[in-house]
């Protein structure tokens, strides 16, 4: 009996969203989702991490935190091995708020930042019945911090990567340079049996012969992702990580 109560509970979870913004309570006018929804889609251009905000009427009964982590489970927001994703829950009878947060971005959006988000920036305008300003405060919050650690790491990777040398351009340049080498020694061995000569006085005056070469350039591709259409979460896994709160 409490096996068949929880299959249904868990069926009745809402599927993968379309969107990054999904008012199930109905509270956001169309025109705060399709500007939470543009800022959502800017960021994750920017960034690469994946923010999801879902607004429920209510919990129905069950546990927050496990609504939550059963939600993330199923909508899996964030890339795939990177685990980036966020996701903003509310439960307006319950006056509940949830921050789950990914794995990979637990370092960054500790369980400690995200209930100060909660405490300081959500519930004061969701008191006032501010709900879209408290939705863009979030937004904001979440990606200054992870933005600030993708811009500390890639400054503290940037030397060490314009050192660094992929391998098989390595081995490219190696078999490049070695094949003009080889061109170049065959050319003097033949320039020697054909004119120059050593007697008492040395080498002959003939003029030397000067080699000029082409030269290439590679250059490396930038991949960045984002297209039109629906939006769909990139297999990002959660473990827990986040915090809670109330208004």
């Amino acid at each position: 009996m409490l096996l068949g109560v929880a299959l249904v509970l868990v069926l009745t979870l809402p599927p993968p969203p379309t969107a990054r913004v999904n008012d199930y309570a109905g509270v956001l006018s169309a025109a705060d989702r399709a500007r939470l929804e543009q800022q959502l889609t800017e960021r994750e251009r920017a960034t690469g991490a994946q923010m999801v905000i879902a607004i429920f009427p209510s919990l129905e009964g069950e546990s927050l935190e496990d609504v939550s982590i059963r939600l993330a489970e199923r909508w899996k927001v964030g890339r795939k091995g990177v685990d980036n994703g966020v996701i903003l829950l509310a439960f307006l009878k319950e006056r509940k708020l949830r921050i789950e947060v990914g794995y990979g971005l637990e370092p960054v959006i500790t369980d400690a930042v995200a209930s100060a988000m909660i405490r300081d920036v959500i519930a004061p305008r969701f008191r006032e019945g501010r709900y879209t300003a408290g939705l863009e405060a979030a937004v904001n919050e979440v990606f200054a911090r992870i933005g600030a650690e993708t811009t500390t790491r890639d400054t503290a990777r940037g030397p060490a990567a314009r050192r660094a040398v992929d391998p098989g351009t390595m081995l490219l340049l190696l078999l490049i340079f070695g094949v003009f080498g080889v061109a170049i020694l065959n050319a003097m061995r033949s320039s020697l049996r054909r004119g120059y000569t050593v007697d008492r006085r040395g080498w002959s005056s003939r003029p030397p012969i000067f080699w000029s070469g082409g030269g290439g350039s590679w250059g490396g591709g930038s991949w960045g992702g984002g297209g039109g259409g629906g939006f769909s979460g990139g297999g990002g896994s959660f473990g827990g990580g986040g915090a809670s709160g109330d208004w």
